[in-house]
């Protein structure tokens, strides 16, 4: 497996995180609820994979980030996707779309 495949795997798993994140969320805060009868809405699972997923995420970032050569603007954005939902998905897209993950140093 490539670092282009790593890097595009855990973007894409870290938004997915988010989302079970915010279902969890809105399971408990919203609708009260105890789907599939975890506690609290599934919120301290949700929770704790989306944090791990947000470490693995800047870390392969980090790396990749090196390995690529990218400019330190690009580095940071890609690092700062990590903030907002779901935008470690569309850095991805884009940087893969600008060949950013396509030729190593």
């Amino acid at each position: 497996m490539n670092l282009r495949t790593i890097f595009r795997t855990v973007a894409f798993a870290e938004a997915i995180s988010w989302a079970l994140l915010l279902a969890a969320m809105f399971c408990k805060y919203v609708t009260e609820s105890e789907p599939f009868g975890l506690h609290e809405g599934g919120v301290p699972v949700a929770g704790a994979v989306h944090g791990g997923m947000f470490l693995i995420y800047l870390v392969v970032t980090a790396v990749t980030w090196w390995i690529f050569g990218w400019r330190r603007n690009v580095g940071l954005v890609a690092l700062a996707a990590s903030i907002p939902p779901f935008c470690t998905y569309v850095f991805e897209v884009v940087a893969d779309r600008r060949g950013l993950l396509a030729t190593q140093r």
